[in-house]
């Protein structure tokens, strides 16, 4: 039924619908005689005017064209290049800052009763102004050089001469200025020590991006320390991000002296920082991470501690060699953990688990799988550190669940 009634749809039909909910990953759903449609750029509770972009046998997808009764959190975007036709990187510029949030708090509801079958609603916290906050950015030429963003699921570029959520240290528009050749990679990170990398590749094949100016090497300050971070390792991309997710990993794990720390996808040892000191010279922090090049910084890093050891490769492969935790630590990419990542963990019995995630439904279908090996979720906090689009960071703390 859903195929026939969605295959009625066509690709450039103009039509009128009221938009019901927001759904994971930036988009709004509506209805049209029976078909779900994938609506962007839209607001719950809005009458537009939505142009079908591509169809599918389960669902639809779709751009507003018109707003014939506009939503009373709808703003003009802050950025000119925030529309249908421009940059795909900002899906929520039309909506007030405030009503993000609560969209977000939304879709972490939404994950967690589909997935996890848990109830749960949480204020999504803001962190800071919701422009001027990235501090990496990758960006891309078109055919004459113009520097720009991909348009919404396409390859096309949407040129721009500044990009406004960029922190302003990484002087983007001076960038976008340049005399550039056509299909490059340009990549660019703003350390918080004030230096700049930028680094080109070419749009095509796998030719590793070669850094034009600026060291391969930033450094960052947090919590009193100084980390190195190579411009091609993983970082926390809101500046005030690893700070914030710092403090509340400590805070979770309430961690004591002496204590046995596992940091799992540990990349450049953010996390390791803080805990190291948290645990004292008799603790130890044993720090996994697949990136080569994050473990080189990592050990560079810890060189002078004793109770820190990193290892490079697959965290799946590399926890049996491990056989006790007090406490574990995992910042996983966007898929989550996985069933076996946390079926090994939960075997270690730590007496708590910290998950930073950026992706709601798998950290949703991870809490599922801890809750089947007797981890409950004890607490969770959400933090706005990606502003103007939909992404979300989660913290949660899973603690052995007590068997009746």
């Amino acid at each position: 039924m859903a195929s026939n009634k969605s295959s009625a749809l066509k690709i450039g039909d103009l039509i009128d619908v009221t938009i019901e909910k927001v759904a994971h990953g930036g988009h709004f759903i509506a209805r049209h005689e029976g078909a779900v449609i994938f609506v962007r750029h839209a607001i719950p509770g809005e009458q537009c005017t939505i142009e079908v972009t591509s169809t599918g046998s389960s669902f639809n997808r779709a751009d507003v064209v018109s707003v014939t009764q506009p939503s009373e959190f709808r703003v003009k975007p802050p950025c000119q290049y925030a529309h249908r036709l421009g940059c795909g990187g900002c899906d929520f510029q039309h909506i007030t800052p405030p009503y993000q949030r609560s969209l977000k708090s939304d879709v972490i509801a939404e994950q967690f009763s589909r997935i996890a079958k848990k109830e749960i609603r949480i204020e999504v916290e803001e962190v800071g102004e919701s422009i001027g906050w990235r501090t990496r950015a990758i960006a891309t030429t078109n055919r004459n050089g113009k520097l720009g963003f991909y348009k919404s699921r396409s390859h096309a570029i949407a040129p721009v001469d500044d990009c406004i959520i960029c922190v302003k240290s990484m002087n983007f528009s001076e960038i976008a200025a340049r005399p550039l050749k056509g299909d490059v990679r340009v990549e660019i990170s703003a350390s918080n020590s004030g230096e700049r990398t930028i680094a080109l590749a070419p749009t095509r094949g796998e030719e590793k991006a070669r850094i034009t100016e600026g060291q391969s090497v930033l450094h960052e300050n947090i919590l009193g320390k100084r980390l190195e971070v190579s411009h091609e390792s993983f970082w926390q991309s809101h500046v005030k991000a690893p700070e914030v997710l710092s403090n509340v990993v400590l805070d979770f794990a309430q961690l004591s002296k002496g204590e046995h720390v596992l940091d799992l996808y540990g990349g450049v040892g953010l996390f390791t920082a803080a805990i190291v000191e948290a645990v004292g010279p008799d603790g130890q922090v044993d720090l996994i991470e697949g990136s080569k090049i994050a473990t080189e910084d990592a050990r560079r890093n810890f060189a002078n501690y004793k109770n820190v050891t990193v290892a490079t490769g697959d965290v799946a492969k590399l926890l049996p060699r491990v056989t006790s935790a007090d406490v574990v630590v995992l910042d996983p990419p966007r898929e989550g953990a996985g069933r076996d990542v946390i079926t090994q963990i939960t075997a270690l019995n730590p007496r708590a688990i910290v998950y930073v995630a950026c992706d709601p439904a798998a950290l949703a279908r991870d809490t599922a799988y801890l809750e089947d090996h007797r981890y409950a979720l004890a607490e969770l906090r959400a933090f706005d550190l990606f502003p103007m689009t939909h992404h979300i960071e989660c913290v949660a703390l899973y603690e052995r669940a007590e068997v009746s």
